[in-house]
């Protein structure tokens, strides 16, 4: 049987992939918002958050293992947990909530997060932070894509007099 950390840590793979897909709602409203002509396709989302959330585990995996304290460890997790928050919150925001706005400022934590896991996880293994890499660039990129939509889209929520 595996160690109990490898389980942990895909876990958070398949938690962050499946909740991302449960709470994106591609309808009528995500639709009709305009977005940039250099946005991927909704096809190419899943797949690629498959992969980045995978190589991503295995980071957290090389990590704990590069780790020789539990102080050391406690800050893998606490790396771990605040990327899983900040991670977590940006579907419901953009998509339930219908907000883009408040899900471009929440994009900033999370591109800060993955951006934390990419620095320190380099004492611990230097894969692992390489491993973490896809993660960032993905996130930038789905933050210019955030702001575009933004741009192209803004004002979101209730308007004065409506």
């Amino acid at each position: 049987m595996p160690d109990t950390y490898i389980i942990i840590f895909i876990l958070w793979a398949v938690i962050l992939g499946g909740a991302g897909g449960v709470l994106t709602t591609i309808g009528p409203w995500y639709r009709n918002l305009k977005k940039p002509s250099w946005q991927p396709p909704d096809w190419l989302f899943g797949p690629a958050w498959t992969l980045i959330l995978g190589l991503s585990a295995w980071a957290g995996i090389l990590a704990w293992q590069g780790a020789t304290t539990d102080a050391e460890r406690t800050a893998i997790i606490i790396l771990y947990a605040v990327n899983f928050v900040c991670h977590f919150l940006w579907s419901p925001l953009f998509f339930n909530l219908r907000r883009p706005d408040w899900a471009l400022v929440e994009v900033v934590f999370l591109w800060g997060s993955v951006l934390a896991l990419c620095i320190e996880l380099r004492q611990f293994s230097v894969l692992a932070s390489w491993l973490i890499v896809p993660y960032f660039m993905w996130v930038s990129f789905a933050a210019l894509l955030n702001l575009k939509i933004v741009h192209l889209n803004a004002p979101f929520g209730k308007r004065a007099g409506v």
